[in-house]
């Protein structure tokens, strides 16, 4: 007869797990409020109490003076100031610190370790959260600041707790699959500092890297920010995937995500995608950078910055315009400062049948030539253009070399010049005259002598 072995328990699944530890913790939850209902460790309550009332009693002393302290700093880095008035904002804390580590070693010293526990406990948590606090100061992005300071303390008080192995069970047996794929929120965690961390130091090294970039003068404006996008891509993407590959992410899985993204690519990111392409193409045939005074349609303005997505110009207005990357290959662009900077400018005017068009075209030139932007060594030239119905029309041409400065304030300069000479020399500039007759009226013929 054949022996049955019995089949062995089935493992228990993310949920039992989950349960079971929620558990023991909320017995061990209970079992600690009910042991601070024993004398000493009434005793220990009471006394991290009172170091919180005279932590509070010290700052609501020393705070206003150490405020008006620091206001009449003048002259301090900037770093020192914020400094300055972080430990302004934390004084509770440090007198908290400062007053509860003495009274743990008095303790230490005069009874036994088991009736000091909680106030090293309490010590403990209080300095690692000062420490992190002035710690975290130093990262100048606030939401990066503000994420790594209170995972930090959530980190740091589970591990005085004594509660790491529970707080890591509970994370990763809440998970979902999506296909061969199991994550976790102990994954994600990990995957949040990690890449945050490696994502920092990319930033610290794309910083760094483009500085060097811009500082060489041998790379045109366009190559460099192009050096500096290609840069930043690099670095930010070998932080993402050595971060995934560093918490032991399997790229096999997402293999069959490979089809639904190439579709989000070929319809939702249509627009981004060709943006991108036409920025690195803008970039690269070097059409336009920074510092560039383009018209496109009736955006008339300077480059600003050349984006991945986006051109940022800058009109006399103080307006900035982000045209997309598209636009400026698809559309027709007018850089005024392509090759050089040189620009020429028309303005057209008339004067009366009465004036010598000589004397005219004489007065006009050396009217251009008395503005500041205009260039003297390219000679402005007048030439007449029309006889019209009331005045003999010019057109007079000059040269500038800063379009940035604006256009329509040259031309409002040239033409008071104009204004001023002509008056000066008597020539006049005519209106249009009319001669209304009204339908009907006839003349009546003259009477003749009988």
């Amino acid at each position: 007869m054949e022996e049955i072995t019995p089949a062995s328990p089935a493992p228990p699944s993310d949920f039992e797990q989950a349960q079971e530890i929620a558990l023991t913790l909320w017995h061990q939850a209970l079992s600690f409020l009910g042991g601070l209902l024993r004398p000493w460790n009434a005793y220990q309550v009471l006394i991290v109490i009172g170091v919180i009332l005279a932590a509070w009693a010290l700052a609501h002393v020393l705070g206003p003076r150490l405020h008006d302290w620091l206001r009449a700093r003048e002259g301090w880095p900037k770093w020192r100031m914020r400094f300055g008035v972080m430990i302004h904002r934390r004084l509770r804390l440090i007198f908290f610190v400062a007053l509860i580590w003495p009274i743990v070693w008095i303790m230490r010293e005069i009874t036994w370790p088991s009736r000091s526990y909680l106030l090293v406990i309490v010590a403990d948590l209080a300095l690692a959260w000062l420490l992190i606090t002035v710690v975290t100061r130093l990262i100048s992005n606030g939401l990066v600041r503000t994420t790594v300071r209170y995972g930090a303390w959530t980190w740091v008080t589970l591990s005085i707790m004594g509660l790491t192995g529970e707080a890591r069970t509970l994370l990763d047996a809440a998970s979902v699959h999506v296909g061969e794929i199991r994550i976790s929120l102990w994954l994600m965690l990990q995957a949040m500092v990690v890449i945050g961390l490696l994502v920092a130091s990319a930033r610290f090294l794309a910083t760094v890297s483009a500085a060097r970039v811009r500082r060489n003068d041998e790379i045109s404006p366009s190559m460099q920010v192009l050096a500096v996008k290609f840069l930043q891509v690099i670095f930010y993407g070998l932080a993402f995937f050595i971060g995934l590959q560093a918490i032991g992410f399997d790229f096999t899985g997402l293999a069959f995500l490979s089809g639904a993204i190439g579709l989000g690519l070929g319809f939702g990111l249509q627009k981004v995608v060709s943006n991108l392409v036409s920025g690195v193409i803008i970039l690269m045939d070097k059409s336009i950078k920074p510092g560039d005074v383009i018209s496109l349609g009736e955006t008339f303005g300077w480059i600003n910055a050349l984006g991945a997505r986006y051109v940022s110009v800058i009109t006399r207005d103080g307006r900035e315009y982000l045209i997309p990357n598209e636009d400026l290959i698809t559309g027709q662009v007018v850089n005024w400062s392509h090759s050089n900077e040189l620009v020429r400018l028309d303005i057209h005017f008339g004067t009366a049948y009465a004036c010598d068009p000589h004397e005219v075209r004489r007065i006009a030139i050396e009217a251009a030539k008395t503005v500041d932007r205009v260039l003297g060594y390219k000679e402005p030239v007048c030439h007449i253009v029309d006889f019209g119905d009331s005045s003999v029309d010019y057109i007079l041409r000059f040269w500038i070399s800063d379009p940035t400065g604006g256009l329509t304030n040259v031309r409002g300069n040239v033409y008071l010049a104009l204004w001023d000479a002509f008056k000066l020399h008597g020539i006049s500039i005519p209106y249009p005259q009319r001669e209304v007759r009204l339908l009907g009226d006839t003349e009546k013929p003259p009477q003749t002598a009988d």
